[in-house]
């Protein structure tokens, strides 16, 4: 996700820019599987458990990024041309965002236990503006952070990243078990 809307720009399409992001690793065969948004509510999920709240994947909101169209579509290449068929929607909110000098950001909140999923527009002044190609970003503000947010930022996506983190997942779990 992170790479789709850090590559998405006017005059792409968005397709095209779905496509790209498969070509290079960075989705599942089925794109689809990212376009829920179900990955990304798992790590909400994940973070918000990790931060001592009691929530249920299904007490998370998550505004859908796809019309029902490309979600049911019977194969992944008719996925693509209902996508392509949608992509006047997709334009309008590259074009509104650019008009707005901001830009279109998937981002997932907690906040007060309630977790959320949404894409939206952030302005320069937002810490998930400048995201480039496939980073990743969490900013967490809190008491201690209130004023200036604490921003993780790093790559977010493809093979090395994702063998990175089940590799840290082994060690976690046989230091856990000495």
């Amino acid at each position: 996700m992170a790479y789709l809307f850090n590559n998405f720009d006017v005059g792409k399409k968005f397709v095209d820019v779905v496509k790209d992001a498969k070509a290079m690793g960075y989705t599942e065969p089925d794109p689809r599987e990212d376009l829920s948004g179900m990955d990304v509510a798992r790590k909400i999920l994940i973070l918000a458990r990790e931060c001592g709240q009691s929530i249920e994947a299904d007490e998370i909101s998550l505004t859908p990024l796809l019309n029902e169209e490309c979600m049911n579509a019977a194969s992944v290449e008719d996925f693509y041309k209902a996508l392509e068929k949608d992509n006047e929607r997709f334009e309008g909110l590259i074009n509104e965002a650019k008009a707005n000098d901001s830009v279109l950001r998937y981002i997932a909140k907690l906040k007060d236990g309630k977790a959320s999923i949404a894409l939206e527009t952030v302005g320069k002044s937002h810490a998930f503006y400048s995201l480039a190609g496939s980073e990743n970003i969490i900013s967490f503000t809190t008491e201690r952070y209130k004023e200036n947010p604490l921003v993780v930022k790093g790559p977010g996506a493809g093979a090395e990243v994702t063998a990175m983190g089940v590799f840290a997942d082994i060690i976690s779990l046989s230091t856990s078990r000495s």
